[in-house]
């Protein structure tokens, strides 16, 4: 078990790719999809941010984690939230323990001040999901949600979520409504159209305010990963 777990750690560690190889083309891609965020901003800056996917592993977790770290890499004080209290990833992505976060605040157990790590860059600090709560969604769409959402806009500039996909639970339609902008994770050759556009329907009823989306692993020539940032 401990190996395994060590395993994962490594795993989501080579994943950090814009902390690792700034200089690679996936990186600048990041970087790209960073000022298309800010750029979409027309009424308000974006302040809270938050990324789904249709269904699992279309690498939203990693478009995440690389996103806050180019957010963080341009001076802005970076809180990422694993906001996926279900099968929650981002502790591995950066090595991390997950004995305390996301729903110790949420429930008052824990000030956010207290839950938050910081990580080995100066800007970025990463609040965990915590331990897994019987009740994910009614913890998105509390009271205490809404504190530590004010919370945490007085402490960053930006405050990035990681949610689980939006065609397997309700938690991301949820917390859509809450945040100032949403990005769609589609992974080339495995999403499926009629799952994205159901996705994007889904999140449209909740009022959500999708900037765009990302389009993961599409091969472009000698890249093996290329990453696209398209409006809807």
């Amino acid at each position: 078990m401990a190996k395994n777990k060590q395993n994962a750690i490594q795993t989501g560690k080579r994943k950090l790719i814009t902390k690792l190889n700034p200089k690679s083309p996936v990186s600048e891609q990041y970087r790209t999809i960073r000022t298309n965020i800010q750029f979409s901003a027309i009424d308000e800056a974006i302040r809270t941010l938050m990324v789904t996917s249709s269904g699992p592993g279309e690498g939203k977790s990693t478009t995440t984690a690389n996103l806050a770290i180019v957010f963080a890499q341009q001076g802005k004080r970076v809180l990422l939230v694993d906001a996926d209290m279900r099968k929650p990833t981002v502790h591995y992505t950066f090595g991390m323990t997950n004995a305390s976060g996301l729903t110790n605040v949420l429930t008052r157990q824990t000030a956010l001040s207290e839950a938050v790590k910081s990580t080995d860059m100066q800007t970025l600090d990463v609040l965990t999901s915590g331990p897994i709560p019987p009740n994910p969604s009614e913890l998105l769409n509390s009271r205490g949600m809404q504190d530590f959402l004010k919370t945490a806009k007085e402490e960053y500039d930006m405050v990035i979520f990681d949610t689980p996909p939006v065609l397997a639970v309700t938690d991301a339609q949820i917390l859509a409504n809450q945040c100032n902008g949403t990005i769609i994770v589609v992974s080339s050759g495995k999403a499926e159209v009629e799952n994205v556009q159901k996705t994007k329907e889904l999140l449209h009823a909740t009022q959500a305010k999708i900037l765009g989306v990302v389009l993961n692993n599409k091969k472009m020539g000698k890249n093996d990963n290329y990453y696209y940032y398209g409006t809807e």
